[in-house]
C-alpha cells in the first residue's frame, strides 16, 4: 500500500467477558475512530471494524465485527491501528498533523539543506524532530519549538531549522 498510514490507536486488551476490547486512542476525540471506517494494520491489511464504542478515560471500550469472545479480544492486545491520511479531517488553517512534517526538508536560515525530517518523536517532554542529515550519517534531534523551527512551509516541502547553541559543561558553583 503506497498510501500514507497514520497510527490512531492500539488495542489495550479485552474488557469484560463478552468480547469487548479496550482501545487506547491517539485522537483528540476518541469517538472519531468510529467515523474512519475499517482500521488497518501497519502493512495496510484489515485490522478491526468497530461496530459500537463508548469513551473511557484512556480511549474507548468497543465492539468489533472481528471479535466475539474475551479470548479473541485478548489475542488482539498490542495491535496498532492505522487509517489512511486522507480519511482524517483536514486541519484548520494554521494547523497541521505532526505526520505531515515527515519528509520535509530541514533548511538553515542560509537556505542550506540540513536534511529531512525522518520522524517526530516524543520522549516525555516535548516533540522532537528526528533529522536524517543530507550528507548521511546518524540522525539528530531538533526540538519542535518556535525558536528551533520558526517557519513551516508544508505545502512547499520544507521547514526552517535553527539549531540550538551547543550546551557546554556546567560552570562550577
Amino acid at each position: 500500500m503506497s498510501e500514507k498510514l497514520i497510527l490512531v490507536a492500539h488495542v489495550a486488551g479485552a474488557f469484560g467477558v463478552k468480547g469487548e476490547v479496550r482501545i487506547t486512542t491517539y485522537t483528540a476525540d476518541p469517538r472519531a475512530l468510529m467515523g474512519y471506517g475499517p482500521l488497518l494494520r501497519a502493512d495496510g491489511s484489515h485490522g478491526l471494524t468497530l461496530t459500537a464504542a463508548r469513551p473511557t478515560k484512556d480511549g474507548l471500550v468497543a465492539r468489533a465485527k472481528e471479535i466475539a469472545t474475551k479470548e479473541e479480544a485478548d489475542a488482539m492486545r498490542g495491535l496498532k491501528l492505522h487509517v489512511p491520511r486522507d480519511r482524517l479531517p483536514e486541519p484548520d488553517e494554521d494547523e497541521f498533523y505532526l505526520t505531515d512534517l515527515i519528509g520535509l526538508e530541514a533548511r538553515e536560515p542560509s537556505g542550506a539543506v540540513l536534511g529531512k525530517v525522518k520522524a517526530v518523536q516524543n520522549f516525555g517532554a516535548d516533540d522532537m524532530l528526528e533529522i536524517a542529515p543530507a550528507a548521511g550519517g546518524p540522525t539528530w534531534y531538533l526540538p519542535f519549538t518556535r525558536e528551533a523551527v520558526p517557519e513551516l512551509h508544508i505545502a512547499d516541502g520544507w521547514l526552517l531549522a535553527v539549531r540550538p547553541a551547543e550546551v557546554g559543561e556546567r560552570e562550577p558553583d
